[in-house]
């Protein structure tokens, strides 16, 4: 895998994922990784009524960068190349799109993220993922 794309949500599941990443990364030194947050848009009407868009928008934004630290930290220290985005809109959606657009060769993933619960009841992110993708899919547990 020459470039993956690596989503993240902060979770400790998610830093599993990464240091696969790295793993990978010291077998094949010119690894490209895309790491991306995606934040789901906020369409709550009680939210909207008090703040703009663009407002709603940058705090989207700002969490989403947050969520990218941890990993940001673990490709900084192991000295693998990056490009971090932080993306909004339907989560597994956006992360199959992504992984297109920037022509990844595979996606990493942690299997369970800070949305535990609500994929319990919803179907995980990356089961979504796995059936929207058109490229290799890999799930670290």
């Amino acid at each position: 895998m020459r470039k993956a794309l690596v989503p993240v949500d902060g979770s400790s599941n998610s830093d599993r994922a990464v240091q696969h990443v790295v793993a990978l990364a010291g077998t094949c030194p010119s690894m490209d990784v895309v790491l991306l947050n995606v934040q789901p848009e906020i369409d709550d009407w009680s939210v909207r009524r008090f703040l703009k868009k663009e407002e709603v928008e940058a705090m989207e934004e700002s969490k989403g960068g947050d969520a990218l630290h941890s990993a940001r930290a673990l490709l900084d220290a192991a000295g693998v190349r990056y490009t971090p985005m932080v993306l909004i809109g339907p989560v597994a959606e956006t992360i199959a799109k992504t992984a297109l657009e920037q022509n990844c060769d595979g996606i990493v993933m942690g299997t369970r993220g800070l949305g535990a619960v609500a994929g319990a009841l919803l179907g995980s992110v990356s089961e979504k993922v796995i059936h929207l993708a058109d490229l290799p899919v890999t799930l670290i547990k």
